[in-house]
């Protein structure tokens, strides 16, 4: 790495949100807010708003590929956040650049497959090369809904979220992310385990329908700081302190679903 600069490097492969508030956007939002550096390698880009996805032109695999080759051997990366991969060629793209450039640095899998919305992300024919990017992951970071589709489990209760992130785990990821906004109740718990133990952040559920791009959010925080050398545990706790202040600064745009008011946090560590 040149320069004098210790800020961690994120390298983010996702889609672009053309309404700002998921995706690539989200991401370099993010990033930026805690003190990252982000790249980009766009997988595909969607026409949406806050009422929901209307469009997606993915980008050739060999343009993804290029973007991240282009990136890696110059800038570097410290950390690879993926996103919205949406097909099997852009999946198996991502892992073959990855094993040709020997990446060391941590792989954070967001398996983006359903908008928001309900908008699918993800093609039908990708899923298993879906899991087997997970496998090679050092966190992998689904909401209920994908992990369910993952798994194959059905998600009803903690204990059911506990189940299903530990068979994430036995897939080959070094530690699981479950986010738990999906289920109902007036408290909302992340699930985080891994080789080394597990843990759970519980938070009283913010109402409001201002909740677009919250899971880019939380990975795209998980990787800016494991990138600038933070624990998993202490970059879960700090992740999960980002989103749930973003999602109370939103700022209330769209008639849908809105985006988090990423550039009103005030963070409260160093």
């Amino acid at each position: 790495m040149t320069g004098t600069s210790t800020m961690g490097r994120v390298l983010i492969v996702a889609g672009s949100d053309s309404s700002g508030g998921a995706g690539i956007q989200a991401d370099i939002k993010t990033v930026t807010m805690l003190g990252g550096y982000a790249a980009t390698a766009i997988t595909a880009i969607t026409v949406q708003n806050t009422m929901g996805v209307s469009g997606v032109e993915a980008m050739p695999s060999g343009v993804v590929a290029a973007q991240m080759r282009t990136v890696l051997s110059d800038i570097g990366a410290d950390a690879i956040k993926t996103g919205m991969l949406h097909d099997r060629a852009v999946i198996e793209t991502v892992l073959a650049v990855i094993d040709d450039v020997a990446f060391g640095g941590d792989l954070i899998v967001d398996p983006v497959m359903v908008a928001t919305s309900g908008s699918k992300l993800l093609q039908d024919d990708a899923t298993d090369a879906l899991k087997t990017l997970i496998a090679h992951a050092s966190l992998v970071t689904p909401n209920i809904p994908e992990a369910e589709l993952l798994t194959g489990r059905k998600i009803e209760t903690l204990e059911d979220m506990k189940a299903a992130a530990y068979a994430l785990l036995d897939t080959g990821a070094e530690a699981v992310l479950l986010k738990g906004g999906h289920m109902q109740g007036p408290q909302v718990s992340d699930f985080l385990v891994s080789l080394k133990g597990e843990c759970v952040i519980t938070s009283d559920r913010i109402d409001t329908r201002h909740t677009h791009g919250t899971g880019c959010t939380l990975a795209s925080a998980m990787a800016t700081l494991l990138a600038a050398g933070k624990s998993l545990e202490e970059a879960f706790e700090q992740a999960h302190a980002f989103v749930h202040a973003a999602i109370k600064a939103a700022p209330g745009f769209g008639e849908g679903h809105g985006p988090l008011g990423h550039a009103n946090v005030r963070l409260e560590w160093n």
